[in-house]
């Protein structure tokens, strides 16, 4: 065994992991568990199912990673969770493997900063630098886009989508889709503003943001429908081409907004 596993650790025979793994005292690793160099597991957690954790993740103590849903239907397919890489995961976090009624897989991108008692069931689709404060909670099929920030405490129903860029006060609950760069707040959440200085502060420029101040313009201050709104929003591409890539994002989120779901208002 290893001299970066803990002698107390139970890593299956079977299980794969780079030479450079560390494991930390009494964690359970099972046999079809993956893990890619430069990972550190930390001590007590259970790591099992068809589990993929790429490079360089820092995973902490206390963590249950790869269990089966918590889903009635599950009859034991053999689904998977795939973490990718440079992840930060904090204590008591439970992510869930997929279901055979929708992916199969549960899976979290890269560079992502996971704090204490998130809990992603199966079937989440987690992008990359996103930020989920402490007590996060995601129900079956949720999407997180990328560049997303989640308060403590906040709760998103299942089959919720979340643009990228949006972010959540503590204790929203989300029933409905929130589109990119919203900032919500309540329960249930409401829209209050947009996202701009975390836009700012990833090299937005000022084109960009006013872009995408007229599209909230259009989604929240001018009593418009959806449909009216999303009109008004395809002509900003025309009048900033600098910000095309923003309201492309936004024009695609929308048209994939379930009528029975809607967005946050």
């Amino acid at each position: 065994m290893s001299s970066l596993i803990h002698p107390t650790a139970l890593v299956d025979p079977q299980a794969q992991l780079d030479s450079s793994v560390q494991v930390g005292p009494y964690t359970v690793i099972g046999p079809h568990v993956k893990v890619d160099a430069g990972t550190t597991i930390g001590a007590h957690c259970v790591i099992e199912g068809h589990t993929t954790i790429g490079r360089d993740n820092r995973i902490f103590q206390f963590n249950s990673l790869g269990a089966i849903p918590q889903d009635k239907k599950y009859a034991g397919e053999p689904c998977e969770l795939v973490i990718g890489h440079r992840n930060t995961i904090r204590e008591f976090c439970t992510f869930n493997i997929g279901s055979p009624g929708d992916k199969g897989v549960t899976r979290v991108g890269d560079d992502n900063w996971i704090m204490a008692y998130v809990h992603l069931a199966h079937d989440c689709q987690v992008g990359h630098h996103t930020i989920f404060a402490n007590n996060s909670q995601l129900a079956g099929h949720v999407t997180v886009d990328d560049w997303v920030i989640l308060g403590g405490f906040t709760v998103a129903h299942q089959f919720v989508r979340i643009g990228a860029h949006a972010m959540t006060a503590m204790c929203s609950l989300l029933f409905a889709d929130l589109p990119p760069f919203v900032m919500c707040q309540g329960q249930p959440a409401q829209a209050r503003s947009m996202n701009f200085e975390g836009l700012r502060r990833r090299g937005f420029s000022a084109a960009r943001v006013s872009a995408v101040k007229a599209m909230h313009k259009a989604l929240y201050r001018d009593d418009l429908k959806l449909d009216q709104a999303t009109a008004r929003i395809q002509a900003l591409a025309e009048g900033t081409p600098e910000a095309a890539p923003d309201v492309a994002l936004m024009l695609d989120f929308l048209a994939r907004v379930s009528p029975q779901r809607g967005i946050v208002r």
